[in-house]
């Protein structure tokens, strides 16, 4: 196995400096030509092996600083950094990253240090300015952020695309589901439908007039994905005048925004408004009733009660999430007091965490955030197969809950302690904000706090929240 060279300039141009010397008087000192040393301290050269024994022999150097594992560190979290969207059309290809580990390292830290500053502050700027209500417009959101407030400030309900799938869900025989309907609707508009053996969910070929249907997909999406191609070709003046009030600050942001209506049409199609509130006053929401009587998933169902807002006709009040297994949250709204972080993820502490290990379960939990409101949260896994050998699932779990008060319209609810305050586990929403002093399971110190550190002292934390 080939040896693998050895670059480390910046290590030894900052061990010249630390010994103040000279680059003439340190090349003498191991051996080398003045042009070699210099070559090797920009990287041109890799360190030989007689520099690495003249460094141990004449300075007693630990050679095994000269190891990259810092440089990797360095290219591994100005990746991480680089993910940022501010970065989104000017980031550097990895060799400049790797560049930069290696011949500036001391830039290198100071860009990390810069852009964890840059986070924080925005973090900082984003919930004051949600605890203010007011709208900071030196902040420009990215496309997704603004269409996730978008949904997020019209309470998840908007109500002109709503009312539209409900009637046209009306219109279905009493035997007759809104996807085949919607499948007659297209059929009749001369478009064809087809299904194949592919990856994609939906493919629709204008051109050609044909609507593609994944055969790997599972009846209740396939039935979503026709709901939402009708939506896309039948209501798209009620979708682009929604949008034109919406007023999105760019054109990928109002894309985004017209696929979302689109798969709002669908849901609220697939789940009528009035019918499916009936329903879930009727079941007590009970989730798995309400998905085999509307041929829905979880999922779908689980989001449809968080959209439950109609002016005169509201239904519980949910919050309603979706994250995936590294805690990212990829889908987001709440009815209710409770508010997820703009930045980060979930609470380790929230159960949405453990519906992974417990597949096809639902998880119940009493919580209670630092405001002192107490929740009951459902959890469970939302893990969607590839559909073929060796294809990628992808996993998810969602949680659905609502303040305590409503918990008796909650089949869930049934035979929990609800009246015992130790039965409430303590969440919050994001470390970087939760006012909690005593987490054990706290990754960052709050933003806004000050920090007490005794060395010769240790708790559950390296530090004391003051």
């Amino acid at each position: 196995m080939a040896t693998r060279k050895l670059y480390a300039g910046a290590k030894l141009r900052e061990t010249r400096k630390r010994l103040g010397l000279t680059q003439k008087d340190f090349a003498a000192k191991l051996g080398v030509s003045l042009p070699y040393l210099n070559q090797m301290e920009n990287n041109n050269r890799p360190v030989s092996t007689t520099v690495v024994l003249a460094l141990a022999q004449e300075f007693g150097f630990d050679v095994t600083e000269l190891s990259s594992g810092d440089s990797a560190r360095l290219v591994s979290d100005m990746r991480e950094a680089m993910a940022d969207p501010v970065f989104a059309d000017n980031a550097p290809p990895m060799a400049d990253l790797r560049l930069a580990a290696s011949n500036a390292p001391a830039f290198a830290r100071a860009f990390l240090d810069l852009h964890r500053a840059y986070r924080e502050t925005r973090e900082r700027l984003a919930s004051l300015d949600e605890a203010l209500g007011r709208d900071d417009s030196r902040l420009q959101p990215s496309p997704w952020d603004e269409v996730r407030d978008f949904f997020h400030y019209c309470d998840n309900y908007i109500d002109a695309v709503d009312r539209a799938a409900e009637h046209f869900a009306a219109r279905a025989a009493p035997d007759q589901s809104a996807a085949s309907l919607a499948a007659e609707t297209l059929k009749r508009a001369g478009i064809r439908i087809a299904h194949a053996d592919t990856p994609r969910l939906r493919d629709f070929d204008a051109t050609a007039r044909v609507l593609t249907l994944s055969g790997r997909a599972a009846p209740e999406t396939r039935s979503f994905q026709l709901l939402l191609q009708l939506a896309l070709l039948d209501h798209e003046p009620l979708i682009e005048a929604t949008l034109d009030l919406a007023r999105f600050q760019s054109d990928a942001a109002r894309a985004i925004a017209k696929i979302g209506l689109s798969n709002y049409f669908a849901g609220a199609a697939l789940m009528p408004y009035g019918a499916f509130l009936a329903a879930a006053q009727d079941t007590r929401h009970d989730l798995e009733l309400l998905a085999h009587r509307f041929g829905a998933s979880i999922e779908q169902v689980a989001h449809r009660l968080s959209t439950l807002q109609r002016p005169g006709a509201k239904g519980v009040p949910f919050f309603f999430v979706r994250v995936d297994q590294a805690g990212t949250i990829t889908k987001r709204h709440s009815a209710t007091r409770l508010q997820f972080a703009r930045f980060g993820g979930a609470c380790p502490l929230w159960n949405v965490h453990r519906a992974f290990e417990t597949p096809g379960r639902f998880l119940r939990q009493l919580a209670e955030t630092p405001d002192g409101v107490r929740y009951i949260s459902l959890a469970r896994d939302v893990s969607k197969p590839g559909g073929s050998f060796g294809a990628p699932t992808r996993r998810f779990a969602i949680a659905l809950g609502c303040e305590l008060r409503h918990a008796g319209a909650l089949v869930y609810a049934d035979d929990l302690d609800l009246s015992n305050p130790r039965a409430f586990e303590p969440i919050g929403i994001s470390c970087r904000i939760c006012e909690r002093t005593q987490c054990h399971q706290r990754s960052v110190p709050p933003l806004e706090r000050r920090l007490s550190i005794t060395p010769n002292q240790r708790g559950v934390l390296p530090y004391e929240v003051g």
